[in-house]
């Protein structure tokens, strides 16, 4: 009987990527998505597999397999030589601060403007919060005094000495410019920095005789800067030991006017003075008369004349000793700028501006400070 057999072609064989093929296994699924193989045929026939499509090539490396892996056979592709890297150059070093002339010239002008800027920072901010803080502590002092009784009202206090230098003596108001402040006894420029003072030599407001009270123009919160606003009738009041006394203004002259008429005998008057012209660069002084109209007071003895006083006690008088810790302060803030100049070729630039700005300004305030108590002091 003949029988019936069937030829399998065989299939072809399915591109390799260097992997051996594995046998497979009935009912297991083949590679590259094929049908799962039946077990067994109908009628003892083979079935014939259909052949496997070709995948397409994935781009990768010139002459390498898909995705860049290696071909058949171990080969690997060329490699891409590589770029030659350019050599290392040395940091350049940190350039120094250099020493021309225009260096220097610069430097200089630098530390000369915050010269400047200290002295205005104190002129036109800090010396203010220094008047006012004193004016407060003077006003607790002469209300203390003023409750107790011991308020001076003469050239001696209670205990026949010469009345302190920066003692709280009076309460000076003038409404017709808004004035309230404490006076103190003496008229130097460290004195005035408080608030208004009173010449020693004079009589005590309120007393027979011509009362002298001086007062700064622009600094340290320049009190009389508005002296030149008052009309005469303008009232002035002053409280002291001896009670509340009231003066009316009669006049305002500067240097080369007529001076007033000499005063009466048991009669009283009131002369403020204060600095005339620009602020900081005064021409003279500027004096305000005011006659006492109310009931004059018992006048103490004097003991100081007005030929005693000393020089810096008197309308712009100045304070000699006090050039001397002026120029030690300006040398320190030249030293300090000078050391300043050295740190930025050791430190570097932002470092130095970081330390040294806040130095030179305290410094700048405190030369400024005493540059201050060495000027005139009505200014």
């Amino acid at each position: 009987m003949p029988v019936n057999t069937t030829v399998t072609p065989e299939a072809p064989e399915i591109e390799q990527t260097g992997t051996p093929a594995q046998p497979e296994t009935p009912g297991t699924t083949r590679r590259f998505g094929l049908p799962k193989r039946p077990q067994s045929a109908p009628d003892g026939v083979t079935e014939v597999l259909p052949k496997a499509p070709k995948r397409p090539k994935a781009p990768g490396r010139p002459g390498g397999a898909p995705n860049g892996t290696p071909p058949a056979g171990g080969a690997r592709p060329p490699k891409t030589p590589r770029v030659p890297s350019l050599p290392v150059l040395p940091t350049a070093p940190r350039q120094l601060a250099p020493r021309d002339a225009r260096w220097w010239i610069g430097a200089g002008i630098l530390t000369v403007s915050l010269l400047l800027l200290g002295f205005v920072a104190h002129v036109a901010v800090l010396s203010a919060f220094q008047h006012h803080r004193a004016q407060d502590l003077a006003y607790q002092e002469l209300r203390t005094a003023l409750a107790k009784a011991e308020a001076p009202v003469g050239q001696l206090n209670v205990d026949e000495e010469m009345v302190p230098i920066g003692t709280p003596v009076a309460l000076l108001s003038i409404p017709a410019i808004g004035l309230d402040e404490v006076v103190s006894q003496g008229t130097t420029a460290s004195a005035l920095r408080s608030g208004p003072g009173h010449r020693r030599d004079s009589v005590m407001p309120g007393q027979a005789g011509t009362s002298v009270i001086f007062g700064r123009q622009t600094t340290y919160g320049g009190p009389f800067g508005d002296l030149t606003k008052l009309q005469p009738g303008d009232q002035i009041t002053v409280v002291t030991g001896q009670g509340q006394q009231t003066y009316a203004v009669f006049g305002l002259r500067r240097a080369g006017d007529p001076l007033p008429e000499p005063l009466r005998s048991g009669s009283g008057r009131l002369e403020l003075v204060t600095a005339a012209g620009l602020a900081l660069f005064p021409d003279g002084a500027l004096h305000v008369d005011a006659e006492l109209i109310s009931t004059v007071q018992q006048t103490p003895s004097s003991v100081m004349a007005y030929q005693a006083l000393p020089p810096d006690e008197k309308a712009m008088g100045q304070d000699s000793d006090a050039w001397l810790a002026a120029f030690f302060a300006l040398l320190l803030f030249i030293a300090a700028g000078i050391t300043l100049w050295w740190l930025w070729t050791a430190w570097g630039r932002w470092q130095t501006w970081l330390v040294g700005i806040p130095l030179m300004l305290v410094l700048g305030v405190t030369s400024a400070d005493a540059v201050m108590n060495a000027l005139p002091n009505l200014l």
